[in-house]
């Protein structure tokens, strides 16, 4: 546990090397990242945190936005003596890691993004075209989802993990630290808040845009249901872009397809490594 931007967070640190930092999404925690970490640890200080108000880390009343996740990723950084990092971020890891490169971008080496939506950049409008999922409005209520919820915990969260690996599902243990990480009313309520601060996320991804460009050399790899609209919300703005698209991977591309996810992470970050210009050329 650290003391980060004011509030305490829990955070696994593995490997040597050139720092890379992980940033999960819904409804997962730092455990997302269980089956890319010990690869990746061979070469790489990996950094894995829960994000403000999930797992093991702080739920206070505010804050969920994704300017102020960025912020707690940047003190992360800070409270353990690293200028700068490869930054991934996943779902709704992803905004504040893009942001966090927009705004610090010294402080971000590499920059990969997967299945997420950067708030209202345009690029996303096939993918919106039958509205949005139906779990963002449901989540946006304040309290409806917490009430409703209660006590059916496990059956949501199951939902998301079939879906999210095309139902394949994750490892029994897996799953019930996950559920256990979403049970009680205010598990459920931090949770929801990333989606309530949406609206001001959305505006503060635009803000970034408006003021200039992405300059970090960044990745963005789609699989289902997001596909290629991260990577056409990306495109007009990013400087250094490559982009992939899995096939036959569901959302939780960690878990679903670690088989295809680490051949393309590893290149890209093992950029960082010392001499790895001279090994390229």
């Amino acid at each position: 546990m650290l003391r980060v931007n004011g509030i305490e967070v829990g955070v696994t640190v593995t490997g040597e090397g050139p720092a890379v930092l992980l940033l999960h999404g819904f409804p997962h925690t730092r455990r997302l990242w269980s089956e890319v970490v010990p690869r990746l640890a061979r070469r790489h200080r990996v950094i894995t945190p829960d994000l403000r108000g999930l797992g093991e880390s702080e739920r206070p009343p505010g804050g969920y936005d994704a300017g102020t996740l960025a912020a707690d990723a940047e003190a992360l950084l800070d409270a353990l003596g690293e200028p700068a990092a490869a930054v991934v971020g996943i779902d709704a890891g992803a905004p504040p890691a893009f942001l966090l490169a927009m705004r610090r971008p010294a402080r971000v080496r590499r920059l990969v993004l997967m299945e997420s939506l950067l708030g209202r950049l345009p690029g996303a409008e096939a993918f919106l075209a039958g509205g949005p999922p139906w779990w963002f409005g449901f989540h946006a209520v304040p309290g409806l989802a917490e009430t409703v919820l209660s006590g059916h915990e496990a059956e949501y969260v199951d939902w998301f993990l079939n879906a999210g690996t095309r139902g394949r599902g994750v490892p029994r243990e897996l799953r019930d630290h996950f559920v256990a990480a979403y049970t009680g009313r205010d598990a459920l309520r931090a949770a929801f808040a990333h989606y309530r601060a949406m609206p001001v996320s959305a505006g503060q991804i635009a803000d970034a845009v408006a003021a200039g460009r992405l300059t970090v050399p960044t990745m963005a790899i789609g699989a289902h249901p997001v596909g290629d609209a991260l990577a056409r919300q990306l495109r007009p703005v990013a400087d250094d872009l490559v982009t992939h698209l899995v096939e036959d991977c569901g959302h939780i591309i960690p878990l679903d397809r670690p088989d295809v996810l680490l051949p393309l992470l590893e290149p890209f970050l093992d950029l960082d490594l010392p001499g790895a210009s001279t090994l390229a050329s």
